[in-house]
């Protein structure tokens, strides 16, 4: 098994910045992949950007490309993702996911559908 937390989100005006945390533990070694995805009130879930942990090039999606760094350190067990230029379209819960099986990695694969979730983080953006 593996737990997930986030923590970062809150609520800032629009052009800020903020970085969510997402500290992994329990079978962490078991993890290929990790990503983050959202949920606006009224919209379906949003894959936002995910990491191999091996190596390899990140993917965000358009929304948020050139505005949003994901990265993960090993030695902490922590996924990040950094959101500049923010945009009220950006507010949502913020959910981090962790997934071991590496065909559901691929590019054309869900993140929310990855196997596990942490109890997400509320981002809130201000005009």
């Amino acid at each position: 098994q593996v737990q997930l937390v986030e923590s970062g989100g809150g609520s800032v005006e629009a052009g800020g910045s903020l970085t969510l945390s997402c500290a992994a533990s329990g079978d962490t070694d078991r993890i290929y992949c990790m990503g983050w995805f959202r949920q606006a009130p009224g919209k379906e879930r949003e894959g936002v950007a995910r990491i191999n942990i091996g190596g390899g090039d990140p993917y965000y999606i358009d929304s948020v490309k050139g505005r949003s760094t994901i990265s993960h350190d090993s030695a902490e067990n922590t996924l990040y993702l950094r959101m500049t230029s923010l945009k009220p379209e950006d507010t949502a819960m913020y959910y981090c996911a962790a997934e071991p099986v590496a065909a559901m990695c691929s590019m054309d694969r869900d993140i929310s559908k990855y196997n596990y979730w942490g109890q997400g983080t509320r981002v809130t953006v201000s005009s």
